[in-house]
């Protein structure tokens, strides 16, 4: 019978892990390679049993180490083939905490990430075409707080997503 992990994580706020030792880095760098892997794949993987593995992961979820799963997607071919990334530069006045929500609200917005420097914040946008890019500065210019806007188009993705487990083994000194 295969077993299979349902449900999202269950986060207890302000609650986290205090440490995650080699098994669990093991677990998690295996997840974040096969999200869709049973439990007793993962044990095999890791040496440990499918009931070891499933008791690990849940401690992971409760404590908000492991804070979801999803399915990586090709933009292109969901018709997503233009991407950019936006620095926004705030006014003197800016809220950084309404800017952010008024960003989280543009559907084309897929991450947002508040940085130190000129620009308050630097977004990944996704959109069909460079027509929808120029809309969508547009939509991002008016939002109250926002000065500016400094945008890089992506020619090519080498590499994205890659899982990184805080793991230093193998790191050249």
């Amino acid at each position: 019978m295969r077993q299979e992990r349902t449900g999202g994580p269950r986060v207890r706020a302000g609650h986290r892990v205090s440490r995650v030792d080699a098994l669990d880095r093991q677990i998690i760098a295996a997840l974040r390679a096969n999200g869709r892997a049973t439990y007793a794949d993962l044990g095999r993987q890791v040496g440990l049993s499918a009931s070891a593995v499933h008791e690990r992961v849940g401690k992971l979820e409760s404590s908000g180490v492991i804070v979801g799963y999803h399915a990586v997607v090709d933009p292109s071919a969901v018709g997503l083939g233009v991407t950019a990334l936006i620095g926004i530069h705030p006014t003197d006045i800016a809220d950084d905490n309404e800017v952010a929500d008024a960003l989280s609200e543009l559907i084309e917005v897929e991450s947002c990430y508040r940085v130190a420097g000129d620009e308050s914040f630097i977004v990944k946008v996704r959109v069909a075409t460079v027509d929808d890019l120029e809309r969508s500065l547009g939509r991002l210019r008016r939002i109250p707080g926002v000065a500016r806007t400094r945008t890089t188009v992506v020619l090519s993705t080498r590499f994205e997503g890659r899982p990184n487990t805080g793991d230093d083994e193998g790191d050249v000194t």
